[in-house]
Order: structure tokens, then sequence, then C-alpha cells
């Protein structure tokens, strides 16, 4: 398989010193979006003691000239953290954020779409909207191959795969429970797993949850998606179409609803809801996407599409 040269290196020496005791401090990793919109960053600093709130956490700065946020003659941003978990790598005490980004002259990044989402949210708040988000994604080997397939070829056609069961059908199962366990560690609203209909290819829930905690804990979950496979050597992709011809998409189902909804006649505010949205379905689908909609496969990709 192929997996990553830091994957290897003795993960027993590491737990060594992950004993050790931190004199009373606190490490606090900083995670934000980069200008990718897509890409998440993460950068630890210590605290003298446990912060008790995300109030409690200082903003910090960071070189967004680094990360496709700014220019290199202005490139100081801030991170604002606006959202606390607990830390499923380095442990109690320790935490990480989510952070909003800000330029130089204060004024939100633009890949920071949290800002509008919130003022958004809260003029909403009385509707107490819900959220439920269904996050697809597909492992893959260190040179862009799904995990677990053939390296010259295909894996059967897919029909057995599906919330599968056996090692003939599912590949990466230790990874989707260390993930699933350390979500549940951190405090993210993850509520559930299953593998998907093309093999190497799962899916997480996270919901419900109200207003803007969505959005931070969706990202918090991802990232500690990306940092489990780290640490078992593979990637984890959110590609829509990871792999061409016809086999099984990713996305991120969105379950929806308002206080209005979930009560007794509520299927007639469901149902005006559809009417609204099928009207700007095209505009959605290039806001949600940082690429507009436009299909791009990764360059590691290409090779494997003529396998």
């Amino acid at each position: 398989m192929s997996v990553s040269h830091s994957s290897k290196l003795n993960k027993g020496v590491r737990d060594q010193y992950m004993k050790l005791p931190q004199g009373g401090k606190v490490q606090v990793t900083y995670v934000w979006i980069d200008g990718t919109g897509e890409g998440v960053r993460c950068k630890t600093r210590t605290l003298d003691q446990e912060p008790k709130t995300v109030d409690e956490i200082p903003e910090w700065n960071f070189d967004g000239s680094s990360t496709y946020q700014a220019e290199g003659s202005n490139s100081d941003m801030y991170l604002v953290p606006v959202q606390m978990f607990r830390d499923p790598f380095c442990l109690d005490p320790n935490k990480l954020v989510m952070c909003e980004v800000l330029k130089y002259n204060r004024k939100p990044a633009e890949t920071n779409l949290r800002s509008t989402c919130k003022k958004i949210m809260e003029k909403v708040e009385d509707q107490h909207p819900w959220f439920g988000m269904e996050q697809e994604y597909t492992l893959l080997g260190i040179n862009g191959h799904p995990y677990g397939w053939p390296e010259n070829g295909f894996p059967g056609p897919q029909g057995p795969y599906y919330c599968g069961v056996g090692a003939d059908k599912v590949y990466g199962r230790d990874i989707v429970e260390a993930h699933y366990k350390a979500c549940l560690y951190s405090g993210i609203k993850i509520c559930g797993t299953n593998a998907e209909v093309m093999p190497s290819q799962w899916e997480f829930q996270v919901g419900p949850c109200e207003g803007i905690d969505m959005g931070d804990h969706l990202w918090m979950a991802r990232f500690i998606l990306h940092r489990v496979c780290e640490d078992f050597g593979v990637i984890a992709t959110l590609d829509p179409k990871p792999m061409t011809g016809n086999w099984n998409g990713a996305g991120c189902h969105t379950n929806y609803s308002t206080e209005d909804m979930r009560k007794e006649g509520g299927l007639k505010h469901i149902e005006d809801a559809i009417e609204k949205l099928g009207k700007r379905h095209a505009y959605h689908i290039c806001v949600y996407d940082p690429r507009g909609g436009q299909r791009q496969l990764p360059q590691t990709n290409r090779a494997t599409r003529d396998l």
C-alpha cells in the first residue's frame, strides 16, 4: 500500500514523550480555512492555564502569503477563536480552536464565509434552524490511488460495499473508527458513520446542530479526519468525483429544518422552502463549491483514469 513515510515512524517512541507532564501549561491548536476555501491549516501555541471558554483564548496571527490569502508585501492576518474543542491528539487539558480569519485591516478574509453566515443565523435565530450534514469522503494512498484498490486495476463492481462488512468489502475501517472516537472525545456532535457505495469511500454525519454551530462542528470534524489520516499515512479527499467512470460520487448532503417545519403541519413549510430553493439551484451549486461547480481532477489522479 502507498502510505506516507512519516506514518512509518515508531509511534511507541512518540508516546513516551506525549506522556510527559506539561507543568501546568496548555497547548492550543488554532485551526482555520485557507485561501482555497477547502483546505485547513493549523498552528499551536502555549497558554499559561487551561481556557474554560473560547473567550479566554487570545487572537493570533499568521502569514497569509503562505496560505493563498494575502500578498507577500502585506501578509499579516488575524486568527479570531470562535469555537473550542478538546484535543484528541494531545489530550486534556489541551484544546483545538476553530478560528475566523481577518485581513490586516480587520475585515473578513475572502474565504471567511463564516462571518456572513453568522450574521444571517442571528437574524433567523427565532426560527431555530437545525442542520445535519452527511460528509462523504474517499481514502487515497499517498500516490492518489484509492486506498485498498488493486495497484494496476479496479475492484469488483459496486454493490457489496455500501455498509459492507469483511476484508474484501471495506478498506480503512481503522481510520474511520479512530476518527469517530476522536470526534466524540473532542465534543463534536458526530452522530454516525458508514461505508459508502464505492470501495474506500466512507461517510460521517454531524448534527443536529443549531445555527452557526453546524459549520464549526463540521469543519473541525474535517480537520480531525485529515489529522487521523496523517497518522495512518493516507489521504482523505472530499473531491465530489475522485474516480471517473461508473463509480459513486461523493458529497455533503444537508438536512435542514426550522421550528415551523418540525411542528404539526410542517410539511407545508417544507414544500414552500423547496420551491424557493429550486429557483436558485444553479447559483447555490456555484456558491457551495470553491471551484464554482467545475470538475477538476487532482494531478495525482489523472494517471489513475487510464488504468
